[in-house]
């Protein structure tokens, strides 16, 4: 493929890393020249030296030819501008970072359509998704969201003594909107019907909207209609922490965020009221730590910029009697370094923020016509933007026969995204995420992904 990566800074570089070596032609463009004179020594491809929103670099780079530009860079104006600048000079495939702020506003404007995105991200939301897997999923199965966070995809494994064992899926009452899309049995994976009964150690694929879910995934779990939620602190009221307590909050957890900034503090006090308690204080101090009993949480995740911080604070929480501790580890090489070591130093997962993004964005460089979200037991999930010359476009969900093995469990039209039902109607220019069974991929992409 040919790919243009825009911006040389920490994800950007990783990124091209990751490709080098790979049969793909790369092309950097990073406005610090300091940058890309080091970046040119690390990668396998061509660095220039200038802006991403210049029509001439993009032209010289050939973004006319290119299958896939990443636009990368800290600036979400950069990122936007190159984005919708590259689809108009020739690009196939636009990939966009952005601020976590901009994507809280995704609701009120359609950036993926006006500025022709095929996908945006966050790079602290990612991080975010990533803890919080081990935070609201205790068996750590899979948790991962699609259609811009509106839809969640969660896995769990039916325990004993769950109250769901025994009941048919239609017995179950499943809440508006919410999906049993897959089981696992034994070696067995499958698309249930209404019909199929629930076992215990079923591992099932769950969808729907994520507060609607997060009640849902609880009750199948559990033989009782409430389950405490985890005790969580949280070190660093940053973009990465806040998104990490906003995306964790309607799960009943107890959550309190350090944030030794005065200002911030109360500014974050305010926007999570009712759902954390802000301290202001320092919690690498040790004592800070006692003071406020962080022995007794079951969760501590420290999401501070600085990873000596981050690593040393999850030390003294284990010390404390915290069960499980969780760093935020900026550098690479110190984040394999931690992994490596980390049954040892009593640290539950080591989360780094650029492998996180290289793992989300390297799932596009596979075809222009679908990109396969992620692998479950059942098969594939798969992300299709409706064409023109797609068999089901103009079709309701239930005038379509979908091959045996797959279905329809997410759909965007503009920014609004939900879990289909059999009146919806898919038109040209929205985009489906299905399950599809490996037996049934062929056929299916030949039906969806014309």
């Amino acid at each position: 493929m040919n790919i243009i990566i825009i911006g040389a800074g920490q994800i950007g570089l990783h990124l091209a890393r990751s490709l080098s070596g790979a049969a793909h032609d790369i092309i950097v463009i990073e406005s610090n020249e300091k940058l890309a004179e080091s970046s040119s020594s690390e990668i396998d491809g061509r660095v220039i030296t200038g802006s991403g929103t210049s029509v001439e670099l993009l032209l010289e780079a050939g973004v006319a030819e290119s299958d896939l530009l990443f636009a990368l860079t800290s600036s979400d104006s950069t990122n936007l501008i190159a984005c919708k600048l590259a689809k108009e000079l020739g690009t196939k495939k636009t990939i966009c970072r952005v601020s976590p702020l901009l994507l809280r506003e995704e609701w009120m404007f359609d950036y993926r359509s006006n500025f022709s995105l095929d996908h945006i991200f966050s790079s602290e939301r990612l991080s975010a998704i990533e803890i919080s897997k081990y935070i609201r999923n205790p068996e750590g199965i899979a948790i991962q969201e699609i259609a811009r966070g509106r839809i969640e995809i969660q896995q769990i494994r039916i325990p004993e003594n769950s109250n769901a064992c025994g009941k048919s899926l239609l017995e179950l009452n499943l809440p508006e909107r919410v999906r049993v899309a897959s089981i696992q049995r034994a070696e067995r994976s499958f698309v249930p019907t209404a019909e199929e009964k629930i076992e215990s150690n079923d591992q099932v694929t769950l969808f729907g909207d994520p507060s609607r879910l997060s009640k849902t995934a609880t009750s199948l779990r559990s033989n009782t209609e409430k389950e405490k939620g985890a005790n969580v602190v949280i070190l660093g009221g940053g973009e990465y922490g806040l998104s990490l307590a906003q995306m964790i909050s309607p799960w009943n957890c107890q959550i309190r965020i350090f944030e030794k900034n005065q200002d911030h503090a109360e500014t974050l006090a305010e926007e999570l009221a009712g759902k954390a308690t802000v301290i202001h204080a320092d919690a690498a101090s040790l004592n800070e730590l006692r003071e406020e009993q962080v022995g007794i949480a079951d969760f501590f995740i420290a999401t501070t910029q600085s990873d000596e911080d981050n690593v040393m604070t999850c030390l003294q929480a284990k010390n404390l009697g915290t069960k499980s501790c969780i760093p935020l580890i900026h550098r690479t090489d110190y984040a394999n370094a931690v992994n490596q070591a980390k049954s040892q130093l009593g640290i539950k997962e080591v989360i780094s923020p650029r492998e996180v993004v290289r793992r989300e964005l390297m799932r596009f460089i596979t075809s222009d016509k679908y990109h396969i979200v992620k692998k479950i037991p059942a098969g594939e999930i798969i992300e299709t933007t409706i064409r023109e010359k797609s068999k089901v476009a103009g079709k309701t969900v239930s005038e379509i026969s979908l091959p045996a093995g797959s279905i329809f469990v997410a759909l965007i039209k503009g920014i609004h995204a939900k879990v289909p039902s059999a009146t919806d109607v898919i038109e040209v220019g929205d985009t489906v995420f299905s399950i599809v069974s490996e037996e049934a991929k062929k056929s299916f992409l030949k039906l969806v992904a014309k």
